[in-house]
């Protein structure tokens, strides 16, 4: 049946992504037909700043979301830090659920829940970001009926996020931002046809595990990766779905490839500033162990300490040059 235009609009940006919202945001009329719902990656120690940034952006009210608000037309709800945004019975809602790509919030949860929620009335967007967050919900948006458009790679500051969505959605329209507004006014001034959908039984039960206030640990399914959760240490599963890739743990945290590779590197560099401090202190023991030995007039023992030193002295420096290689984006030693 011929329904309403697409009103419910999910965005989601990351790195250099502030500005594209600001003007995607600002560009949309006061008489948007449309709920807009926002995810902007942010750390968990994260101000709530951007709702004020984009209220002033333009005609339309933009707020921090709180769970159970009813969504409404002309308003814009923008995530919260260390809060998962979703949509839910025509609601918002919010969880501590677990990471997906090492983010809270994250796109996926949003672009999912929305899918489920709503079908051929969601709008979706994918602005400037690195790696390839949104790229699941893309497809969950694309399959159920809805529209995905990304902003012009060219003109994104980080154009990973938007490449890695049409690469998962080819239809998907690159525009630059200001067109994306355009879009997004026509897509919910235009009727879709809504049509009986199959339910999507895996995914009502991962956007039911954000939604559940008990956190509990449940086996994914999939196949046994032999590969151990950068957030909690836990087995991850491997799973496929159209073609798509990902690992999940028991807990829920969910990584595709180029998201692990990018939170292994950073545990690495973490266990390696914990070696190198932890030689640095045995470093000076043993220079502590050193003078000792030559106050006793212990040469044999005074002799061994000053190799072992040394040897600690040489093992720093070489966990350094690795460290600083890592740091500097060289992965090409986590590969040897």
């Amino acid at each position: 049946m011929w329904t309403v235009g697409r009103d419910t609009i999910v965005v989601a940006a990351s790195a250099g992504g502030v500005e594209a919202l600001r003007t995607l945001v600002g560009s949309l009329p006061a008489d948007l037909p449309a709920t807009v719902l926002v995810v902007l990656h942010l750390p968990p120690q994260g101000g709530g700043v951007l709702a004020g940034i984009l209220d002033r952006a333009g005609p339309l009210k933009a707020v921090p979301a709180e769970d159970m608000q009813e969504l409404r037309r002309g308003r814009v709800y923008v995530a919260r830090p260390d809060h998962h945004l979703l949509v839910h019975e025509g609601k918002v809602r919010l969880s501590r659920g677990p990471r997906h790509n090492g983010h809270r919030p994250a796109a996926d949860p949003l672009f999912m829940s929305a899918a489920l929620d709503a079908g051929e009335r969601v709008a979706a967007v994918v602005l400037s970001g690195m790696l390839d967050d949104g790229v699941r919900g893309c497809v969950a948006v694309d399959r159920r009926g809805g529209a995905v458009a990304v902003q012009d790679p060219g003109e994104a500051a980080f154009p990973g996020m938007p490449e890695a969505a049409v690469a998962a959605v080819p239809n998907a329209p690159s525009l630059p931002v200001r067109e994306l507004a355009d879009w997004l006014v026509r897509q919910s001034r235009t009727p879709v046809i809504t049509e009986a959908r199959m339910d999507d039984t895996e995914m009502m039960r991962e956007v039911g595990r954000f939604l559940s206030e008990e956190p509990a640990l449940a086996e994914p399914g999939g196949t046994l990766s032999g590969l151990g959760c950068p957030e909690c240490g836990g087995p991850m599963y491997e799973q496929r779905d159209e073609g798509l890739a990902r690992l999940v743990c028991r807990v829920g945290h969910a990584w595709s490839d180029e998201s692990l590779v990018g939170a292994q590197s950073d545990a690495v560099e973490r266990a390696l500033w914990i070696a190198i401090q932890r030689l640095d202190e045995r470093v000076r023991i043993l220079g502590r162990m050193a003078r000792s030995a030559e106050e006793r007039g212990g040469k044999h023992s005074h002799g061994f300490i000053r190799k072992e030193a040394a040897r600690t002295r040489e093992a720093v420096e070489t966990i350094r040059m690795v460290q600083a290689r890592i740091s500097g984006g060289d992965d090409s030693l986590l590969l040897s």
